[in-house]
């Protein structure tokens, strides 16, 4: 009986977790905001020092890509789970972690770009960026391996591919990030940024899944 008990409270629907995130991931995209701001500049020269924070702008777009995508891939994972335990809720908050951490290699960027765009702080910087975001790749392989080891927590009738798919697409974003970053530490940082724009529009495409032969 009380193991029966235990099982249950060891349960719950996904409500809480889903509130929880979208606090989250709000809460991340208007820190990322706070990275624009009003230059200081001379009378006559606003224009000119709002083009010299064309780093931050870069940045912003590429990290809020990045967090609006995660969120829109976390929405289309929770509709498929009909419960959690312990072991998801533990990943859902990894995933949540790296997540809020975004921000502050988005300001490390901007500010070192502002420096010198091809100087070894740039170089710095971009390997950062690159870390966490692989890192926010990685939570979610650890949330679909949780899904794939405790398939009772999933709705019934989800597509069979759903979670191979989910951990593939994680797998390729852990190793673009990490190449752009060490491309963009060796070379030039504008190469790293230019991935780090690109890459939420590959995962926006495949939200659904990878695309499968017919």
């Amino acid at each position: 009986m009380g193991g029966k008990n235990a099982g249950r409270f060891n349960r719950s629907d996904t409500a809480r977790a889903e509130a929880f995130s979208d606090g989250v991931f709000a809460i991340a995209v208007t820190l990322l905001v706070l990275n624009l701001t009003i230059p200081a500049h001379r009378s006559g020269g606003l224009a000119h020092a709002l083009l010299q924070q064309w780093p931050a702008y870069l940045g912003y777009l590429a990290s809020f890509a990045y967090v609006a995508v995660i969120w829109l891939n976390h929405h289309q994972a929770f509709l498929r789970v009909r419960s959690m335990d312990r072991g998801l809720q533990a990943a859902n908050l990894l995933l949540l972690f790296t997540t809020a951490a975004l921000p502050f290699p988005t300001a490390v960027v901007s500010d070192a770009l502002r420096e010198d765009a091809a100087g070894p702080d740039a170089r710095a910087a971009v390997a950062l960026y690159a870390a966490v975001a692989a890192a926010m790749c990685l939570s979610w392989v650890v949330l679909y391996h949780q899904l794939r080891r405790r398939p009772e927590l999933l709705t019934a009738g989800i597509e069979p591919n759903y979670l191979r798919h989910g951990s593939m697409r994680s797998w390729i974003g852990v190793c673009a990030y990490l190449a752009a970053g060490a491309a963009g530490a060796a070379t030039t940082p504008l190469i790293a940024l230019g991935f780090f724009i690109a890459l939420p529009a590959f995962y926006l495409a495949t939200s659904e899944g990878l695309p499968t032969a017919r």
